[in-house]
């Protein structure tokens, strides 16, 4: 026999003894979109490939009193490679039992049973190690494991249970006791489930698992690896007073064993669970009760068909005064997996699926267990949106799984698109307030524009790589179709059942049924595309130029660039695949999302057949790729002019017409347009009310705003705000008075033009704050709380009297222990941050950093120092204060650097114009040397500054003239406002 046929039938045999689930193909190293090398989203200790994990056998028997657990495991694994040593995930936590620790080499299945056969000896072990500073056990023996053979690990393992922690967590929770009524029957609760001293019943205690990412090693030694998907039999000992949830239903209970614990104590045996990774397992331990199912159908809904193929119950379960705030969600998990399966075109295989409102539940997401998903109680208040999310990962997550954590932003940018589209699809999600996506996408664009994105935080580089694929995944729906890209999807999730996958696995069946339907060129496949955005923290800008004679455009595409200069290293070399989907004035429509052309990684395309020269283009309507767009002059002023008509405003949808007026401020602050045509873009604005076109608009307000505070412009752009917000508000406020019930959306727009009026001194607004705060300020005994709305403090305390701002002052001085810090910390916040006169932020410095007053913390200082940094007034006396005390505060802030160096960045670093320079400069040169360890925080201070003094060279003239045009053209009245 030839030593290939040799091989051959080796590796077929071993095929047979890999667990289920299981190829080859998924053990081999593969390149998916690799974020491995700069975004590990993960960063992990791997183990070895020499052995799998084939199943788990475990026992855990968990003490609520004690607030430990102990337990036992077996784990089947077979050998793929020779090795003399096993190796396993095990916290450092975890307490192992190295001396009663076996190993025995499993018998090979036989045809016939053969009772002659003598149960295998354990192997010879010469050591146990649990390796410093990694989260490892390893087990050496004398003797290498056979290639082919199956081994059974058997250990045993104990730990503690703490509050609020990862792996096995503890809880407890009161609540109300229900109330007697006349005939001795009781009554229900129907409330938010708040605690009400005088009715709560008597502490309830549970126990639950956090698992994901790699917890599991916190509770047993394991393969805590997402690729390793194998089935559990697991039995958990339980009071007789509570129940546990698992991912699988109750096969039995049984007794206790004599002397092994409790007799108030059971065991409970699970069903075998499928193929699943170890972030799946969980399980929880309490007296919760099950929500009681309903008939009807949520409002505003038109599903009346609730079943589920494949799953044959949904349960909810609660504390029993809560159970009326979720009694709708099972209906509404019926709702969403219904439409998910009709997107997916398979149904989900659960026998059943538990939703745990879990009260005191402190984790930021949801607990998503195979077949049990925890939830905090607010969280099953709200929406489809959240309860979309986590059923997805049930798909996508459990069932099919990522390979590696590389590959994680795939699965979580899949589920982030498909729960809004299902959230919108079932009731229109109106807890969006119609801000999906625009709330992501607005976050990166000013996240990839900066010099130094992320600040190198790997935390927020996780998440906004994550939301940056879910936009490029919204991106493909809208240019392939959404038939082909559901068809796609469908492809990529087809017998894929239990098993893993890989980034690339997606685009490939994008890619497959997109050529299919003609959607992309044989020679294009989605991997290219995606890749092309994926791997950068960037974002390009595309500009148009069009030549109106010949009737034809230029565009081109480069690196958007927000923050100066503009010197990111390689940036010539960055190309994306971009699909220019453009609309004409002579049709506006916005239904056709198919691209007119790609930009293939290529510098510069032209476009052709451009309508007539008198009508306006746009492109990448809907923001339908994550990219800014410019235009020449001709095009924006035409688009100005079009949304200034009631007629033209209406025929561009609302998303559109909030990206045009946002890309046209952004690329003005860029510097790449100029802000006289950015500004004619917000002329509409005067007659717009559209919530969703107004919400960018805060933001670049107060963007803007920030920069130009210390020049003179800002009197002018104040009152050119008020005029902007001052009709708005006042039609929000007599429409509130007018209706009884007003939907969200119209209180926090009206909330947000309040508070930038109030900033900008909108008489009114001051008055109403001042009224409400004098009532603080009469009351018998201040101490005891704050009754004023914190809406109302910034601006008492910013154009209010130097008594109440002293008033303020006071209460932080003197405020009581047993009260809520973060009410003080917000009121020293508003003390620093707001004031428009000097002398009170010198009498805040003077107290804190001369006087040395011991009412205030070194956290307070730095508070103060940040606060003064977000306006022209704070940090300009910060910087006086700090060059007129130089020698008192080096003295105070001597063995202090961490306060010196905030100081000397706050106090030196905003300046935007070429005065504040040469303050700066002259601070640096008088004081030669002696800036210690915040040296380079100066030096590139007045580099920073340098940038800044260009700009505002460049537009600050120009922003000047069109402000003096604006408001002599509308014939503004001040009489309303402060300042």
């Amino acid at each position: 026999m030839g030593r290939c046929t040799l091989v051959l039938l080796l590796c077929t045999a071993l095929v047979g003894l890999l667990p289920c689930g299981y190829t080859w193909r998924e053990y081999r190293i593969r390149r998916s979109i690799d974020l491995s090398s700069t975004n590990q989203l993960i960063l992990d200790v791997r183990l070895p490939t020499d052995l799998v994990p084939v199943s788990y056998s475990l026992y855990l028997h968990p003490d609520l009193h004690r607030a430990t657990f102990t337990g036992s495991v077996n784990i089947t694994m077979l050998c793929t490679k020779r090795t003399n040593q096993i190796t396993l995930h095990a916290h450092h936590d975890l307490r192992v039992d190295e001396v009663n620790l076996a190993v025995v080499p499993l018998p090979a299945p036989r045809g016939e049973p053969d009772a002659a056969v003598p149960a295998p000896s354990p192997l010879r072990i010469r050591r146990v190690d649990r390796v410093p500073k990694k989260p490892l056990l390893v087990i050496y023996f004398h003797d290498d494991l056979v290639v082919g053979t199956s081994y059974e690990v058997r250990l045993h393992f104990n730990g503690n249970i703490w509050e609020n922690t990862e792996g096995i967590f503890e809880g407890k929770y009161r609540q109300r006791a229900p109330k007697p009524t006349v005939d001795g029957d009781t009554t229900k609760h129907d409330d938010d489930g708040d605690d009400d001293d005088d009715t709560l019943s008597s502490e309830h205690k549970y126990i639950g698992t956090y698992f994901r990412p790699h917890n599991a090693r916190r509770v047993f030694p394991c393969f805590d690896e997402p690729a390793y998907k194998v089935p559990f039999q697991v039995a958990i000992v339980r009071p007789k007073t509570h129940h546990v949830l698992f991912n699988t239903e109750l096969l039995r209970t049984e007794e206790l064993a004599p002397g092994s614990g409790s007799p108030l104590d059971v065991i409970d045996v699970f069903e075998r669970t499928p193929p699943m990774s170890t972030f799946a397992f969980g399980f929880l331990v309490s007296d919760l009760t099950q929500v009681r199912p309903q008939d009807a159908t949520p409002s505003g809904s038109n599903d009346t068909s609730p079943v589920v193929a494949g799953l044959k119950q949904v349960r909810i379960w609660a504390r029993s005064d809560f159970h009326a705030n979720v009694a709708q969600v099972g209906e509404r998990v019926r709702l969403i997996l219904g439409k998910l399966e009709a997107y997916w075109g398979v149904a989900l295989p659960l026998d059943k699926l538990d939703i745990v409102a879990l009260p005191g539940f402190s984790y930021v997401k949801p607990a998503d267990n195979w077949g049990l998903i925890v939830f905090k109680e607010s969280e099953l208040q709200q929406g489809y949106y959240s309860l979309a999310q986590e059923l997805i990962y049930q798909w996508l997550g459990s069932w099919i799984t990522p390979h590696w954590w590389s590959d994680a932003h795939v699965n979580k940018a899949i589920a982030g698109f498909l729960s809004a589209d299902t959230a919108i699809q079932i009731d229109g999600a109106p807890e969006f307030e119609g801000k999906w996506p625009m709330t992501i996408l607005y976050s990166i664009y000013y996240e990839f524009s900066k010099r130094y994105p992320h600040s190198r935080i790997t935390a927020m580089k996780q998440e906004t790589t994550c939301s940056k694929t879910e936009l490029v995944l919204r991106m493909l729906n809208f240019t392939l179709g959404g038939d082909t890209f559901r068809q796609g999807l469908q492809k990529f999730i087809q017998h894929r059942e239990y098993r893993t996958f890989y980034g690339d696995d997606v685009w490939e069946a994008l890619t497959k049924q997109a050529h299919l339907d003609g959607r992309l060129c044989e020679s294009v496949t989605v991997n290219e595309i995606v890749d092309s955005w994926i791997t950068k923290d960037r974002i390009p800008m595309v500009r148009v130029v069009r030549a109106y004679e010949k009737g034809t455009a230029t565009v081109t595409q480069r690196l958007y660039l927000r923050e100066r200069p503009h010197d990111v290293p390689e940036q010539d070399k960055m190309l994306w695949w971009i699909p220019l989907v453009i609309v004409t004035q002579d049709t506006l429509d916005f239904t056709n999302t198919s691209a007119t052309k790609w930009m293939k990684q290529v510098r510069e395309v032209e476009l052709d057949e451009m309508p007539a020269a008198d009508q306006f283009i746009i492109v990448n309507p809907e923001e339908i790729g994550p990219f800014p767009v410019n235009y020449d002059e001709r095009n924006w002023n035409m688009l100005a002019a079009y949304l200034q008509t009631e007629a033209g405003r209406h025929r561009i949808p609302p998303y559109t017409r909030a990206k045009l007026l946002h890309d046209a401020w952004n690329l003005a602050y860029a510097g790449d347009l100029n802000f006289a045509t950015a500004f004619n873009m917000t002329l509409f604005m005067l007659h717009e009310r559209n919530h969703l076109v107004w919400n960018p608009v805060f933001t670049l307000i107060d963007h803007i705003g920030r920069h130009i505070d210390m020049s003179a412009v800002h009197k002018k752009f104040e009152t050119y705000v008020r005029t902007l917000l001052t009709p708005l508000y006042e039609e929000l406020v007599g429409a509130s008075q007018s209706t009884e019930h007003e939907e969200s959306w119209e209180t926090n727009l009206r909330s947000l033009a309040k508070s930038f009026l109030c900033r900008a001194g909108y008489k009114p607004c001051i008055e109403e704050a001042q009224r409400a705060f004098r009532k603080w300020m009469e009351s018998a005994d201040p101490e005891m709380g704050n009754p004023v709305a914190n809406q109302y403090i910034c601006p008492v305390f910013k154009w209010g009297t130097r008594e109440e701002w002293e008033f303020g002052l006071q209460r932080v001085i003197n405020f009581p222990e047993g009260r809520v810090k973060s009410e003080r910390t917000y009121l020293l916040k508003t003390l620093a941050g707001c004031p428009s006169q000097p002398s009170k932020i010198e009498r805040l410095l003077t107290i804190t950093v001369l006087e040395n007053n011991g009412n205030f913390t070194d956290n307070d200082i730095s508070l103060i120092f940040k606060m003064l940094s977000g306006g022209s007034t704070g940090y300009t006396t910060l910087f006086n204060f700090l060059k007129n005390n130089w020698d008192t505060i080096k003295l105070r802030f001597n063995d202090r650097e961490s306060l010196w160096d905030n100081m000397i960045n706050s106090a030196t670093g905003l300046f935007t114009t070429q005065e504040g320079y040469d303050l700066v400069s002259r601070l640096y040169v008088q004081h030669q040397g002696e800036f210690g360890t915040a040296e380079h925080i100066i030096e590139k201070s007045l580099k920073n500054i340098k940038e800044e003094t260009k700009w505002s060279d460049e537009n600050l003239p120009v922003i000047e003239q069109w402000l003096d045009t604006f408001l002599a053209t509308n014939g503004v009245a001040n009489q309303k406002f402060y300042g």
